[in-house]
């Protein structure tokens, strides 16, 4: 599709026919397979949410949807490839807090800015995280987890599937509200620190409850508490990190649906839509639910103010920790 300056520099004949032309393809969209990047590696929870939710969206847009993982810098690489594609509704997002949020005020020369050079479209969900520990060791409860980070400074290893991701910034939270310092191992998805936080490799990481709940019930892995602030309907008897002693804790991981910046309004609307249906969908609900994930679409000016108080809260938090992307 022809961007507006290309448009606006064209004879008053032409450009009379470029508009309709481009008219036309808004309304016969999609007219062709859609892309949709994910920023981390496969089995993580926002490439299960993806191809949990594509074939229903497929059926309603009656195209194909193929996800691929673009993995790397905490979602930084599918996020900027999605800023620079051609707004034409063909390559979309499913971004994190991380790489929507965070990443601006942790990443100094980042080549875009999500709310300048991306359209929101739609909320999809929040992601419930834990805080897991393996079974070997000895920590029952939060206090535990500290005391021993406490007794060993600089000697804890916190995982997390990327610097910049919800557990990152979970992990800083906790360190600076109960003064301790702990080594932070990033990945570059869920798969592989789950395998190593089972294993024993690391010490504990706020992960997905996706991934740590079969774990735990397997008896590999310990479920000290939630980082939500209130304890979550999906893990009702597990603690919150404000009641382990942390009041003032709290990190919602959620996962957003985004196009490239000047998007055409009718693709926005029509893919928004699509997604509402969706995730009001009972049965696709409650298989987003049984990987302990929350459905929760939105309008895309809702997902616009959302963006924008995410940012600005997360901001001073990031800045306070002293993380950086190392």
């Amino acid at each position: 599709m022809l961007r507006r300056r290309s448009l606006l520099s064209a004879p008053p004949a032409l450009a009379a026919v470029l508009a309709s032309s481009n008219a036309q393809a808004q309304q016969n969209y999609p007219n062709r397979p859609i892309r949709l990047l994910i920023g981390f590696a496969p089995s993580g929870s926002t490439d299960i949410v993806a191809r949990v939710m594509s074939g229903k969206l497929q059926s309603l847009l009656g195209q194909s949807i193929v996800v691929e993982n673009r993995p790397g810098a905490g979602g930084n690489i599918a996020t900027e490839l999605v800023s620079r594609a051609t707004p034409d509704g063909y390559v979309l997002l499913l971004g994190t807090i991380g790489a929507l949020a965070i990443n601006p005020t942790l990443y100094r020369d980042l080549s875009f800015d999500p709310l300048r050079d991306l359209t929101p479209i739609s909320r999809i969900g929040t992601v419930l995280n834990v805080l897991a520990v393996p079974a070997d060791r000895p920590w029952r409860s939060v206090a535990e987890l500290i005391a021993a980070a406490k007794a060993r400074p600089d000697t804890l290893t916190c995982a997390s599937s990327g610097v910049g991701g919800a557990g990152h910034i979970a992990n800083e939270q906790m360190n600076t509200l109960a003064g301790i310092r702990t080594v932070h191992v990033p990945y570059r998805g869920g798969g592989a620190l789950l395998a190593d936080l089972v294993s024993g490799k690391v010490d504990y990481a706020f992960t997905t409850a996706l991934n740590a709940v079969p774990q735990a019930q397997d008896g590999k892995l310990r479920i000290l508490a939630v980082p939500d602030a209130q304890r979550s309907r999906l893990l009702p008897e597990v603690p919150t990190m404000a009641e382990s002693g942390l009041p003032g804790f709290e990190m919602v991981d959620w996962i957003a649906m985004m196009g490239p910046r000047n998007l055409p309004a009718p693709i926005v609307r029509t893919l928004s839509e699509a997604v509402r249906v969706t995730l009001t969908d009972p049965e696709l609900v409650a298989q987003l639910a049984d990987r302990r994930v929350e459905a929760q679409p939105s309008s895309p000016e809702e997902l616009t103010r959302f963006l924008r108080d995410e940012t600005a809260k997360w901001a001073p938090i990031v800045r306070a920790s002293g993380s950086t992307p190392d």
